[in-house]
């Protein structure tokens, strides 16, 4: 599958036409003025591998107020101008209810499937709200040039920049970096693990485990829950997180409360929070009811109290937690990105986004939560997510990476005969 640069067109490749401060495309195809640095970028996306989509909306055409011969003609000439791979354009207006208008992402999946794209590896150039929300649905990286235009800005791009040149640099430079990353967990020997960006965090309620995981350096954090400590049979909670405590030092740890009434988790909050000045406070996204407990994170946030808000899944959810969180001296949010994949959904886009909210407010950090294979850690890394929590379980195949595939095979191997002689079985 191939990586792909999805260009809008009027505003991003060619000079926009604009009236009253919204732009609207050139009349003719004598009128298209391509921007300033355009062909440079192009070109440098085409030799850094990339194919060269653009997908335009043209409501011109649905309106009676161009041609479609016209608008074919400009993009003729568009083609003429850059190396462009295709120009896929949607002639319909709002009330068509077509699937192929931006924001929604039909365009782009055409262009998928027409190229062999992989959307999840793919970025989206647009000057405008709607060509950005067309490449979150689509799963790709969103890049808004800001011409400050009169109308509804976008909702958290992946970046801003101020022309296609400043987007193309900035998506090889990405590309570069993740794909380094994702080179690894493919072939993981091409990266050792103290290449890895993002943190380590043990997730576990077992005080052996973790004082072990303690001695090693590589691991950044702590974090447990109710149920975790309820599978290790711990029965009194301040005995358990004081003697947790001691064993990490001066490493951030989480404590979760368990009220399911807002007063009370308060109390519980101030509680755990007065144990150390590395104790980040677990405070779920909602109560049982599904109340959100965004006035909760509000309050603990004023006094000063460092929280990980837990259990999120929805990007609504990690905006509304990344307002609340206003002011905090250091928190987490941390979005199950396991329990994501658990449904069918690929997790990977969404923690992008959810990297740019977080960084929109300071001192907010994104954990990636609830990982379910190894392969997550390096997933987690090229998406650029701050922190992952790891059980004990995924964090000691740390020693696999790199491991001869050759090697493992034969591993294998040995172990189903050495486990089928010790059964004892006979045929």
């Amino acid at each position: 599958m191939r990586r792909a640069v999805f260009l809008d067109r009027d505003g991003v490749l060619n000079e926009p036409v604009v009236r009253d401060g919204r732009p609207h495309p050139p009349a003719t195809a004598d009128a298209l003025v391509i921007c300033e640095g355009a062909l440079r970028a192009v070109q440098a996306l085409r030799e850094g591998g990339f194919a060269l989509i653009v997908v335009s909306n043209q409501p011109d055409i649905a309106r009676g107020t161009a041609a479609p011969a016209e608008v074919d003609a400009i993009n003729e000439r568009l083609r003429g101008l850059l190396p462009l791979d295709d120009v896929l354009v949607c002639p319909h207006d709002d009330a068509d209810g077509c699937d192929c208008r931006k924001p929604k992402p039909g365009l782009l999946r055409r262009g998928a499937r027409l190229h062999q794209i992989d959307l999840t590896r793919s970025y989206l150039v647009g000057d405008r709200w709607r060509d950005i929300e067309a490449g979150k649905a689509a799963g790709c990286t969103t890049i808004f040039i800001d011409r400050g235009y009169a109308e509804r800005a976008p909702s958290a791009p992946d970046v801003r920049v101020a022309s296609i040149a400043q987007a193309a640099e900035w998506i090889i430079t990405h590309a570069r970096n993740t794909m380094h990353v994702l080179d690894a967990a493919t072939d993981p020997a091409a990266v050792s693990v103290s290449a890895l960006k993002v943190k380590l965090f043990a997730d576990g309620a077992d005080l052996d485990g973790i004082a072990k995981l303690a001695a090693d350096r590589s691991i950044a954090g702590f974090t447990t829950n109710p149920t975790l400590m309820h599978k290790a049979g711990i029965g009194d909670y301040e005995a358990f997180g004081r003697r947790a405590l001691e064993i990490v030092g001066d490493r951030p740890i989480s404590f979760e409360v368990f009220a399911d009434e807002q007063a009370e988790m308060l109390r519980q909050a101030r509680k755990l929070a007065s144990w150390g000045e590395n104790v980040y406070v677990k405070i779920p996204v909602s109560d049982t009811k599904a109340a959100p407990t965004d006035e909760v994170v509000r309050e603990l946030t004023r006094d000063g109290v460092r929280l990980n808000v837990t259990a999120l899944m929805t990007e609504s959810q990690v905006r509304r937690v990344v307002d609340a969180l206003a002011g905090t001296p250091g928190a987490y949010v941390s979005v199950f990105a396991g329990r994501i994949a658990d449904t069918g959904r690929d997790p990977v886009p969404m923690m992008r986004r959810n990297v740019a909210l977080c960084e929109s407010q300071p001192n907010v950090e994104l954990i990636w939560a609830s990982p379910r294979e190894l392969l997550n850690v390096f997933q987690a890394d090229a998406a650029g997510v701050h922190v992952i929590t790891a059980t004990h379980d995924i964090l000691a195949k740390l020693s696999l990476v790199g491991k001869d595939l050759a090697e493992y095979s034969l591993d294998t191997v040995k172990m189903f005969h050495r486990d089928a002689a010790a059964a004892g079985f006979t045929l």
